[in-house]
């Protein structure tokens, strides 16, 4: 019979290297994370409201300088926005889609992409622009 403590089980889990491993992840993910954004780069236009929401999941239709239209990641003509949408989604769930326009663009091709974009279906678009950066309200 046993009575000392060596010959006994140890039934207590070592969670040390546990937490270890998870630290490390953590580190590794807050560095790359924000190098995992995506997107086309555009030149929005700046105005005085707030920021908006957009979900991570969100549809956003990007229009650059050079006049191409991506939809999310996916380039196509400014002339095909109308027929390749509802190929791309499920344009009667979608409630909601975003336009992301460069400044620097005429008013006419944006507003013939917009129309496209209701002509497709959806109701509700959203303008994307960039909030501007207020020094100080005595300027006003």
């Amino acid at each position: 019979m046993m009575t000392s403590g060596k010959g006994r089980l140890m039934s207590d889990i070592n969670v040390t290297p546990f937490v270890d491993v998870m630290l490390v992840l953590l580190i590794i993910f807050m560095v790359t994370a924000p190098m995992m954004t995506h997107g086309v780069k555009v030149e929005t236009p700046q105005t005085t409201h707030e920021k908006m929401d957009v979900s991570e999941k969100a549809l956003v239709i990007s229009i650059d300088a050079s006049r191409r239209v991506y939809i999310n990641e996916y380039q196509l003509n400014a002339s095909e926005v109308r027929q390749k949408l509802p190929t791309i989604l499920d344009v009667k769930r979608t409630g909601e889609v975003y336009l992301k326009a460069d400044k620097s663009l005429p008013y006419g091709l944006v507003m013939d992409v917009m129309a496209q974009i209701r002509d497709a279906g959806i109701e509700k678009i959203g303008m994307v622009t960039e909030p501007v950066a207020v020094i100080g309200k005595e300027g006003r």
